[in-house]
């Protein structure tokens, strides 16, 4: 049985996938409601799942420029719109600091696992890792 906290990450992906797919303009409310007629209402995963997707979008430029730094060999467009999510995903946490660093980077991982492509695991741990230190947090 996977934790609230893993499934608001893994719905806070589909809602960040969405809504680059529909090219970044509806509002996350907008986005949340279209996911949750496909999945289900789950008022514990999307209340979690929408906080988390916001603030990925309020502040995606800064994530974006972050993670272009992080990815030294790779152009941002050249990094799969899943990975990049998880990565926005990873980033934005390792920021917050309300969960311990490893958590945010494991939790990463995993949605990697699930949803990305055979290498995608260990690259978003490198580009995290690499995150954390530049951030002091670990």
């Amino acid at each position: 049985m996977l934790r609230v906290e893993t499934k608001g990450r893994a719905r806070a992906l589909q809602i960040l996938y969405a809504w680059e797919l529909q090219g970044g303009a509806r509002p996350i409310p907008a986005v949340v409601s279209g996911v949750a007629r496909l999945t289900g209402p789950q008022p514990l995963v999307f209340d979690r799942a929408e906080e988390l997707a916001a603030g990925v979008v309020n502040e995606v430029d800064s994530l974006d420029a972050e993670l272009a730094q992080a990815a030294e060999n790779w152009r941002m467009s050249r990094i799969a719109v899943v990975e990049r999510n998880i990565l926005r995903l990873g980033i934005h946490e390792l920021r917050r600091g309300e969960v311990p660093p490893k958590v945010a980077i494991d939790e990463a991982v995993r949605l990697a696992h699930w949803f990305g492509g055979a290498r995608a695991s260990g690259f978003v741990n490198g580009i995290l890792d690499g995150v954390a230190h530049t951030l002091g947090r670990l």
